[in-house]
C-alpha cells in the first residue's frame, strides 16, 4: 500500500501547486507509481498546470458519487497521474469533504505515492486533505507576513495530530533581508527540507505547461526537487 502526503500552504502565491507538480514528476523519475489530487475545490489549478482545461470527471464528481475515484485518473505523459478538479458553483452540490479520506485510502492500493494539492487557505477544504494525508508537507516563502500563516498551518496540524514531515522553502533569493533557515525552523519546530532558490526556470515550465522537474538542464530549484523526492521514498539523489 502506498502513502498519501499533502501539500499544504495556508497562503497563496506560495507556489504550493508548482512544487506539487515538481515533485511528482520527480517522483516518478524515482520509479515510483505517483497520483496527484487537486483537493483546492474553490479555486482549482492543479489541472491548468498541465494543460489539462476542463477534465470530463473531477474529485467533485467522484465525492458526489457520480464517478469512482479510478474512473477520475488522468493519465499524463510525464510519467504520473491526476484527479483533477473543477469549480462548482451551485453551493448546494458541494461535497462531502469527508469522503475524501476514503477515496484516497482506496487508491493507495494502486499508487506507491499520492499527493494532495490542498486549498491555499484554513478551511473544510484544507482540513480534508489533511485529514486524508498519512504526513505533509508545508510550503512557505521566507518573510514574516507567510510564516505567521506558515506556523498557523503547523498548529492546526499537530492539533490534528497529523505529522508533518517538514517545510518547503520556495522562492528564495538567498538576500539579508529574508527569514534564515535556522530562523524558520526555531519559530516553528519543523525542519527545512528543501530551499528552492528563486529561478526562471519554474515561471518557464509553468508557461509550458510542464513540471520544472522534467527541465534537461538541472538547476539549483531542479536538483533541491529532486533531492526532496528522494527523501520522501527513503531514496538517495
Amino acid at each position: 500500500m502506498g502513502e498519501s502526503i499533502g501539500i499544504l500552504s495556508i497562503k497563496g502565491g506560495v507556489g504550493k501547486t508548482t512544487t506539487t507538480v515538481a515533485l511528482g514528476a520527480a517522483l516518478a523519475q524515482q520509479g515510483k507509481h505517483v497520483l496527484l489530487v487537486d483537493g483546492n475545490f474553490s479555486a482549482p489549478n492543479l489541472a491548468l498546470h498541465l494543460g489539462i482545461v476542463q477534465p470530463d470527471t473531477s474529485l467533485y464528481d467522484v465525492l458526489n458519487s457520480k464517478a469512482n475515484a479510478l474512473g477520475a485518473v488522468i493519465e499524463t505523459d510525464y510519467g504520473f497521474d491526476i484527479i483533477a478538479n473543477r469549480l462548482a458553483f451551485k453551493k448546494i452540490f458541494y461535497p462531502n469533504y469527508l469522503k475524501l479520506k476514503e477515496k484516497v485510502q482506496h487508491l493507495k492500493y494502486h499508487y506507491d505515492v499520492i499527493l494532495i494539492d490542498s486549498s491555499p487557505s484554513l478551511d473544510h477544504e484544507t482540513l480534508a486533505a489533511m485529514m486524508s494525508s498519512d504526513k505533509i508537507l508545508i510550503v512557505t516563502t521566507p518573510d514574516h507576513a507567510t510564516l505567521s500563516c506558515t506556523l498557523h498551518a503547523v498548529k492546526v496540524a499537530k492539533q490534528k495530530k497529523v505529522p508533518i514531515i517538514g517545510i518547503v522553502l520556495n522562492k528564495v533569493y538567498g538576500k539579508k533581508f529574508e527569514l534564515s533557515i535556522q530562523q524558520i525552523e526555531e519559530l516553528t519546530g519543523v525542519p527545512v527540507l528543501a530551499s528552492i532558490p528563486h529561478e526562471l526556470t519554474v515561471p518557464e515550465a509553468l508557461a509550458e505547461l510542464k513540471p520544472t522537474t522534467l527541465n534537461k538542464k538541472e538547476t539549483d530549484a531542479i536538483v533541491e526537487y529532486k533531492k526532496l523526492a528522494a527523501f520522501l521514498v527513503g531514496s538517495t539523489y
